[in-house]
């Protein structure tokens, strides 16, 4: 038996494992604490740099024998009040923050339970060979063929992913069509009457995804021009006339008489409505079609109830998400808030003076860098829609919608071949 080799070990021979960033923080704060990329500095360099400087020169005229000094019997009154206000204004950017997350993500839901739904509820009706006539069963047809079925429930796949991407730009101010990501993603019957100038020549791909449109969809009525407008109040005082002429000029015009009333004057070619609403709208149809088409025989009116249900949680989300981008923070808070911070900040120094000297230099800095960075993550985060790199990343929630929704279409399973018998939501009696 020969002998056994023993290994040999050597630092040569050992391969160290490269420690990257994410192990350090497992163990250590240094990582983050000397990182500047995603942090607040870059965007309160400027204002804490004006603060140094401004301490800087007080500790130099107090050096050269100034009288610099003042109470320090106010100042702490002034600290509690902005650390009250810093609180209240990070804890309101943050609930935005939040509730534009949440209501993403309940939209998410309800597309993905409503397209799981579509694509294995929605089928044709069983051959009459197939039924087996219980209490109250009721033989029903269609005159659609299992090819037709599946285009249609393709499209409405479409629309139900088509709304995510169409909230995603709606809340971002975006108008039209003629985004990249909407390639493949609306239909094609859909994007063609919508009539909005330039819109087919940035996007003639529309219908990639399913093959084309169905021909009933073709025929639908058209829609007026400009309903992918953007996030904007829907009416103005200058769009609101009375019908009573001697108090036409009024600022007040529902308190100027019990009888008048208010005219909208506005060209019926001017009407608007957001994309979002107009696809939710085509959701809708889409289910109308199925139910009258008995398609629905597997969950009946109650299933197709909850089916236009989710539709409506999904206008509810939008709209939650439409509140957030239309209201911002008033300008009068931050402003004050502001100059709060910086009164304080411009105060600091000539309390500490007398006991530190030139050390207020870098103590300044710090508090500068402190309240000021807390105003900074607020200000970056109220408004979390956009496309900076400490919003939501939409682009990234809808293009994983996208792959969910194109994964569904390919390889999973449709649905059965409907139930043996009619469901009149009645119950059994």
């Amino acid at each position: 038996m020969p002998p056994t080799k023993t290994p040999t070990f050597s630092l040569s021979t050992l391969k160290l494992r490269p420690i990257r960033r994410r192990h350090l923080r497992k163990y250590s704060w240094l990582p983050d604490v000397l990182r500047l990329k995603g942090s607040v500095i870059g965007h309160i360099i400027g204002p804490v740099l004006t603060v140094t400087v401004f301490a800087a020169v007080v500790a130099f005229l107090w050096s050269k024998g100034y009288a610099l000094r003042l109470t320090n019997s106010v100042l702490p009154l002034l600290s509690v009040v902005v650390g009250l206000i810093l609180v209240f204004r990070n804890g309101t950017s943050y609930d935005r923050y939040w509730e534009g997350r949440k209501s993403f993500a309940t939209l998410t839901s309800n597309i993905r339970s409503l397209s799981r739904v579509i694509w294995v509820q929605v089928a044709l009706p069983p051959p009459d060979g197939e039924i087996s006539l219980v209490a109250k069963g009721k033989a029903v047809t269609s005159e659609l063929t299992a090819a037709q079925v599946r285009v249609q429930k393709i499209e409405a796949l479409q629309y139900c992913l088509a709304f995510a991407y169409a909230v995603k730009h709606y809340v971002r101010g975006e108008d039209g069509i003629h985004h990249e990501d909407f390639s493949g993603v609306l239909p094609l019957s859909f994007a063609s009457r919508i009539n909005v100038e330039g819109s087919r020549r940035h996007s003639p791909d529309y219908g990639s995804l399913s093959g084309g449109g169905s021909e009933e969809g073709k025929s639908s009525s058209s829609f007026l021009a400009g309903a992918t407008k953007r996030v904007k109040p829907k009416r103005s005082k200058r769009n609101l006339v009375l019908n009573t002429p001697q108090v036409s000029g009024s600022n007040t015009p529902l308190l100027n008489g019990p009888y008048q009333s208010i005219e909208f004057c506005r060209p019926a070619e001017d009407l608007t409505m957001p994309l979002p609403l107009m696809i939710a709208h085509e959701l809708s149809s889409a289910i109308f079609r199925f139910r009258r088409d008995s398609l629905l025989e597997t969950v009946g009116p109650a299933g197709a109830n909850a089916m236009s249900g989710m539709v409506s949680s999904m206008v509810d989300q939008m709209t939650a998400m439409e509140r957030v981008a239309n209201t911002p923070i008033p300008v009068s808070y931050a402003i004050h808030l502001k100059q709060c911070v910086t009164l304080y900040l411009f105060a600091l120094p000539f309390t500490l003076i007398n006991d530190l000297g030139w050390a207020i230099v870098p103590i300044i800095t710090v508090v500068a860098f402190t309240l000021m960075g807390i105003e900074g993550i607020a200000d970056q985060i109220e408004m979390p829609f956009g496309h900076d790199k400490h919003d939501l990343p939409l682009d990234t929630y809808c293009d994983d919608l996208r792959e969910e929704i194109a994964y569904m279409i390919e390889k999973l399973p449709e649905g059965g071949h409907g139930v043996q018998s009619y469901d009149d939501g009645e119950g059994d009696d």
